[in-house]
């Protein structure tokens, strides 16, 4: 299947000469393009770019010095025409009420794209992780849940890890939403360790949805995966599984990095060799065979397929014109901003937009809140099959819109997921 060679000019969102890097700013940009081209009445698009709900609360919590420390958290449900609202938490010194909104809109499309029955729903308190002891993490942990537990449940907001969450984040908040409820509620929290109801392949979803994207992708593109060179930015929990899995492709992984800085060597960089030093040192600079690069000399460095994996607006104005990669897959939310999309697009560099590309982790989210609401698991070889089928279906459908629209992969992606989300909305109606 090839793609279309001239891309049509793309309407013009309305923004300051100067980019706007405000998060929720840039979802509505992304979404009022897509209400262009779906020509949405005026009436439903208020309703699809405007929060459903919007919680924030403080967090007292015991510190191990004794003393109570008061964290900000939030909890936004953009949208839950299509389902329970769906998204992950993070704990981010970083974290604002605009950004949570911005993810959970990211999330209402993400979750439409791949065409499974969620909204967007996102999580995230104001602190930093690094900085915190196991035990001050689950106190904090636990009181969040406590003060957002009127919103979640497995028929209304499912949470899932996100940046600086895991598995043990969510086991505490699902033993602490089962303790008030006064029985175990296995679907309250996806993410979870097996033990409890977790799904076998949760831990390497995203990055097995982003393998299985960019495979396609290539297709397109008509290059092998294989002796690809790929460039990562961000090692944490999403990207260093993409590092496994590709290299387990045979491509060649030639720069990864971190909140530290990032480590190249273009023959070639053993992923698991670097979870270990990573594991050991906190970072993965300094790793042996390797020379030190920053986060910025990664994003623009000669590759063939880049992969953002870390925060939001990192491919900016100020450096798409010195992108070099044919592939760029977004598995972090929302690291590229309109304008940059543009830039790219003139290059004529194939993006893969996050919510295609990291699709993958909602998705066997999806599986587990199934698997717990059944009581019934399936083994880890189920779980990729179906995985694989959903992410290569939902690649082609987004093609398809890309190629029938005559615009870029996002928009494509964005015409498709907010199309469905509009015409759900439009059949249920407006209560009352």
């Amino acid at each position: 299947m090839a793609m279309v060679a001239k891309i049509a000019p793309q309407p013009v969102p309305r923004i300051a000469p100067r980019e706007d890097l405000n998060p929720f700013r840039i979802a509505q940009i992304q979404f009022d393009l897509a209400a262009e081209y779906l020509k949405l009445d005026a009436g439903l698009r208020q309703i699809l770019r405007t929060p459903k709900r919007v919680l924030e609360v403080s967090i007292p919590t015991k510190m191990d010095n004794g003393q109570v420390k008061v964290f900000t958290g939030y909890r936004v449900q953009h949208n839950v025409t299509r389902g329970p609202s769906k998204g992950g938490l993070r704990y981010h010194p970083g974290v604002t009420p605009d950004e949570v909104k911005a993810l959970a809109m990211w999330m209402t499309w993400k979750t439409a794209t791949v065409n499974i029955p969620f909204g967007g729903g996102k999580g995230g308190v104001i602190c930093d992780p690094k900085r915190m002891s196991k035990p001050e993490l689950e106190r904090m942990t636990r009181r969040y849940t406590s003060e957002i537990l009127p919103l979640i449940g497995p028929e209304q907001d499912i949470p899932a890890p996100d940046v600086y969450t895991d598995s043990q984040t969510m086991a505490w908040m699902m033993d602490t939403y089962s303790m008030t409820k006064g029985y175990s509620t296995l679907g309250v929290v996806t993410g979870k360790p097996v033990s409890i109801g977790g799904s076998e392949g949760r831990k390497d979803a995203t990055a097995r949805g982003c393998l299985v994207v960019v495979e396609e992708a290539c297709k397109v593109k008509k290059m092998s995966l294989r002796g690809s060179s790929v460039a990562i930015q961000g090692f944490g929990n999403t990207g260093s599984q993409v590092a496994r899995l590709f290299a387990e492709k045979k491509a060649r992984v030639i720069a990864i990095s971190d909140s530290r800085g990032g480590v190249f060597n273009s023959r070639g960089i053993d992923p698991l060799k670097a979870m270990r030093y990573k594991e050991r040192s906190g970072t993965v600079v300094g790793m042996p065979g390797t020379s030190r690069i920053s986060n910025d000399d990664l994003l623009t460095m000669k590759c063939d397929i880049l992969v953002p994996a870390a925060l939001e607006n990192v491919i900016t104005l100020n450096n798409a014109d010195q992108i070099k990669a044919k592939i760029v897959a977004e598995a972090a939310n929302g690291p590229t901003t309109p304008h940059a999309d543009e830039v790219l697009a003139r290059k004529g560099i194939l993006l893969l937009p996050d919510i295609l590309t990291n699709a993958g982790g909602v998705t066997v989210s999806y599986f587990e809140w199934v698997q717990d609401l059944q009581s019934f698991f399936w083994p880890v070889s189920e779980v990729t099959m179906k995985l694989e089928t959903v992410m290569r279906q939902a690649f082609h459908e987004v093609h398809d819109s890309m190629r029938k629209h005559r615009a870029h992969m996002r928009t494509g992606a964005y015409v498709l997921a907010v199309g469905r989300v509009a015409d759900a909305t439009l059949v249920r109606g407006l209560f009352p």
